[in-house]
């Protein structure tokens, strides 16, 4: 059977949106709350293409957005970066329908790893938009993200 494209995970919601209720005591504290929502990759790339050039977003913007919306305590944060990721990659597979990908940074306004072409290639097209990008130790992040957060 063929590997599905990125657009084709994009595109299929399974069972999602859904709220898982958690049992276990660490993991209820640690996120707190017990009903964590699973939402769809499509959910994720919808709200990234909202967000417009000179803007930034985090994935946990993006986690507490689709919480309040569905009603839930939290996002489930592994599928989050899975689905985000998703949305990169479908993106640049359509080569059109964008989705600003880019703009989306990892917890602290850091780049992705994972984004098509690395950290560097994500580098490049937030300086194209007039963002500052600083390196920390070994990773880059985006400096003064906070002061240009789009509000969802």
């Amino acid at each position: 059977m063929p590997r599905k494209t990125f657009n084709e995970k994009l595109n299929d919601s399974k069972d999602m949106p859904k709220i898982v209720e958690l049992t276990d005591p660490a993991s209820i504290a640690r996120f707190h709350g017990s009903r964590m929502l699973i939402a769809p990759p499509v959910a994720y790339d919808g709200i990234m293409k909202r967000v417009p050039a000179g803007k930034l977003l985090t994935t946990n913007e993006i986690r507490d957005y689709l919480a309040r919306e569905h009603g839930a305590d939290f996002t489930c944060p592994l599928t989050a970066g899975i689905f985000i990721n998703i949305a990169a990659r479908a993106s640049e597979e359509r080569g059109a329908d964008e989705t600003p990908y880019w703009r989306t940074l990892k917890k602290g306004g850091e780049l992705s790893e994972k984004y098509p072409g690395g950290p560097e290639s994500q580098k490049a097209l937030l300086e194209a938009e007039g963002h500052t990008v600083i390196l920390k130790g070994r990773k880059l992040f985006v400096r003064d993200y906070e002061q240009k957060l789009f509000e969802l």
